[in-house]
């Protein structure tokens, strides 16, 4: 494993709820992250980890490898990948992502 690898694996695991988005929540850097931060907030998400890969080329790129998913944002609920902001919709409006940050598995 890479050391961005092995960056982003502690990031992930070392906290509950992370976000890698372009820019940060108090200033999104493009509508898909915007609106992936809408949505933690409308499901009621606290604590959320946010990661700008813009400040860091590497991860910009690792991210990507890491879940093989090719598009930014990307949540992770508990270590593991949940998916980019058209995904939470689509959970947010099931009430999937409401249960998933409740912890209620």
């Amino acid at each position: 494993m890479s050391n961005v690898q092995q960056r982003i694996d502690e990031l992930v695991k070392s906290n509950r709820v992370v976000l890698f988005m372009k820019g940060t929540a108090q200033f999104p850097m493009c509508g898909f992250s915007g609106r992936a931060i809408q949505i933690l907030k409308a499901a009621g998400a606290t604590n959320v980890t946010t990661v700008n890969v813009l400040e860091d080329e590497e991860v910009r790129q690792g991210i990507k490898e890491y879940a093989n998913w090719p598009t930014i944002p990307q949540l992770y609920i508990d270590g593991e990948f949940v998916g980019g902001s058209d995904i939470l919709m689509e959970m947010h409006e099931a009430g999937e992502l409401q249960q998933l940050l409740g912890g209620k598995h």
